[in-house]
Formats: C-alpha cells, sequence, structure tokens
C-alpha cells in the first residue's frame, strides 16, 4: 500500500499564470494572442473547445471556440510561458488531450470526435510529430494491457508482462529525450521513465542519464521557466535516492538495526540473524497488498528455511490485536516478528527509505543490503544468488 505517490509531479504540473483569455478575454486584458491551433474534428460539429491550465489557485480556462458545422475550428489564446495545457471537447470534461504548449506555437490539429483523446495527429510545432506518435504507442500499450493482463494469474507473471509491454514506448521516450532534450513534449513523456513509488528495482538505469539530460536542456532553453525549477528539484531527488539505492543494492551497506519487541513482549534483533540470508518484510494488517503477497514469503520460507533463510517482518500496526490476528490468519510461521506500534511513525520509515507497503529488504550472510524492493520471482533468483555463497 502506497503511503503517497513520490513521483506525480509532472503530469499537469504547471505554474502560476498571470492571465488567460481567447479573442474576448483579450479585449478585458489587454494582452495578445500568442499561439494559435488550428483544425478539423469530424463528427463534432458545433461543440465547444476550450484550452485549461492547472495552477496554483486551481483549473484556469485559458481560451475557447466552437467548432462549426464540418468539425473545423480556429482557436487563439495567450500563456504566460511553455508548460502543460488540456485541450477539452464538448461539455463533459471527459474527451480531452494533453498538449505541451509553448509561446508562438502554431498547430494543426485533425481528429475525429471518437479518437480526439486517443490518437490524434497533430502537425506544425517540434512537439507535434512525437507526441503523435506517443499516443499511438500509448493507445496500443493500453489496449494490450487490457487485452492480456486480465488473463494472468500470478501477480509477478503479470508483472512481467506488463514491463514487456510498456518496453516500446519507453524505448520511444529513451530515444526521443536523448535525440530533443529540450522539447516540450518530454514533460509528458517523462513519466513513464519515472520510478515508481521510489523503487528503483525494475528500473533501467539508463533512464537516469536520460533524466539529467532532459534537466539541463530545460534548464538552457527555459532557465526562468517555474516548471524548469520543479524538473530539476525532483530529478535532483531522483538522483540521491538512485544513488542510494545503488549503494544499498551493492552489498557494501549494512543493514540499519532494527532491535523491537516481539508480539510476546521479548526484544529481537535483526543483527542476531548474521550468517543467515535475511529478508527484512515490511508490511501491516491493514494493507491489503502486503496481505496479498503474505502466502508468496511463507511458500519461499518454507522452501528455503533449510538452507539459511529467515524472514524478519517488521509491522506498521498501531493495534496490537490486529497485528497478531494477521500473522496468525496468514499463518506467517516464522519466529521474528517485531513492532513498536507507531506505525507510520517510526524511525525505521526513513532509516530504511520507506515510501510505501509491501516493503523488503534482502540482506547477505554478513547483514548488509543486496536488493531492495525484490518480489516473486526476482527475490527467488537473488536469494538463490546469496544462499549459494558460504
Amino acid at each position: 500500500m502506497n503511503r503517497f505517490s513520490f513521483f506525480s509531479f509532472l503530469v499537469l504540473g504547471a505554474f502560476l499564470f498571470s492571465s488567460c483569455g481567447d479573442d474576448n478575454l483579450d479585449e478585458k486584458t489587454g494582452l495578445e494572442n500568442n499561439f494559435h491551433i488550428e483544425g478539423q474534428i469530424k463528427g463534432a460539429a458545433n461543440q465547444k473547445l476550450k484550452i485549461e491550465a492547472q495552477s496554483g489557485q486551481g483549473v484556469i480556462e485559458v481560451a475557447q471556440t466552437m467548432t462549426d458545422g464540418s468539425g473545423n475550428f480556429e482557436l487563439d489564446g495567450n500563456i504566460p510561458g511553455m508548460g502543460i495545457y488540456s485541450m477539452t471537447l464538448g461539455e463533459s470534461g471527459k474527451n480531452a488531450v494533453v498538449l505541451p504548449l509553448d509561446v508562438n506555437d502554431k498547430v494543426v490539429l485533425n481528429a475525429t470526435k471518437e479518437t480526439f483523446a486517443i490518437t490524434p495527429s497533430f502537425s506544425g510545432t517540434k512537439w507535434a510529430k512525437p507526441l503523435t506518435k506517443y499516443m499511438v504507442l500509448f493507445s496500443d500499450f493500453a489496449k494490450k494491457q487490457m487485452e492480456q493482463l486480465p488473463k494472468i494469474k500470478d501477480e509477478a507473471k503479470q508483472l512481467e508482462a506488463f514491463e514487456a509491454l510498456k518496453k516500446p514506448i519507453v524505448k520511444f521516450t529513451q530515444n526521443q529525450i536523448k535525440r530533443d532534450p529540450a522539447n516540450p513534449v518530454n514533460i509528458i513523456l517523462v513519466n513513464l521513465i519515472l520510478p515508481a513509488d521510489g523503487s528503483f528495482s525494475n528500473w533501467d538505469p539508463e533512464n537516469m542519464e536520460v533524466l539529467r539530460k532532459m534537466e539541463t536542456a530545460f534548464q538552457r532553453a527555459y532557465p526562468d521557466s517555474p516548471l524548469t525549477g520543479m524538473i530539476s528539484q525532483q530529478v535532483a531527488a531522483i538522483d540521491a535516492q538512485y544513488q542510494a539505492n545503488e549503494r544499498m543494492n551493492s552489498g557494501s551497506m549494512a543493514a540499519p538495526e532494527i532491535a523491537l519487541k516481539n508480539p510476546a513482549g521479548k526484544e529481537l534483533r535483526l543483527s542476531s540473524l548474521k550468517g543467515k540470508v535475511v529478508l527484512v518484510d515490511f508490511w501491516a494488517s491493514w494493507c491489503a497488498p502486503c496481505r496479498k503477497e503474505n502466502p508468496n514469503v511463507v511458500k519461499m520460507y518454507q522452501k528455503y528455511r533449510s538452507q539459511g533463510f529467515e524472514v524478519f517482518s517488521v509491522s506498521l500496526d498501531q493495534d496490537p490485536d490486529a497485528w497478531k490476528g494477521a500473522i496468525a490468519k496468514d499463518g506467517l510461521v516464522w519466529p521474528n516478528h517485531v513492532s513498536d506500534l507507531m506505525g507510520w511513525q517510526t524511525p525505521l520509515v526513513a532509516s530504511y527509505g520507506i515510501q510505501g507497503i509491501p516493503h523488503t529488504v534482502l540482506l547477505n550472510r554478513e547483514g548488509n543490503i543486496v536488493g531492495i524492493g525484490l518480489r516473486g520471482a526476482q527475490l527467488e533468483q537473488k536469494l538463490l544468488e546469496q544462499l549459494a555463497k558460504n
């Protein structure tokens, strides 16, 4: 269960707008139109089109117009600078597409009413071609997810299938950002290569190089944009966590000591298990994903305990009865269960860099960290590697 979404900053993260306007609003504000969008949306006769943006004050309408009887339109407005804007067709607000607009953009958009938010065609700007390609790839990715993933019942295999399906669009994103790192479209594409909830277990190290290149390019191209500042801060945070993760997974960093009481009130120490390969499993009785994962941990413990494998379970519970009840109900038969019953306030959240639970940390026989966030086949493979070492 995720405590928070660590990398959600770029989806519609805009900045404080000083003004907005279309033809009518310009008469009131005195601002000149500095972007233009035109085109045709077949099957969308006499429909409202509007451009909106997120700001600290909520959603701001930038411009609006109406399509004619054939779905043709022209839309002009004023924006304070490069950013992420949404273009909505109709009154419901559900039929929308995200645009990385910049000052002086002249955009041509062609679509049908049905494909407007899925696979529209853009031209006229440097971001038009890559955004059009990205939306085709993303549509295919989403379609295959819906068709294939529900048929896979095993969670580990489902994750493997998801990663395989995502590869073409991730590779496109990596190549696009490396080829043109200052392109505004990158603030949309980059979401595909951000680590999920601070976990680097399935993360391609090439993504770090791509993020750094994009951040440097935006600093040069848009030095005064608040959005550039946001990107720089978040890339720095990701880089710091990535470097820490690399150190932890190298086997050179000792696991922080954990000395807490078990359900019977006896203090147990993680360091007492040196000489064994240990899975430190952070969980809680109230965490549905943790409870779902528990049977897999039980199976692995029963399979490898005779070879020197141990589980050290750390609960983020606050209710001792709920904690003890979940241990019994889920059949967590290993003896190493501890908790300070402080929930998310436990100091272990900071010392182990926990962003969400379940959170696993694999230790070698010396008590050093060799894997973080591992599950399923990845955990078993890493476990076997460590068990094979004397």
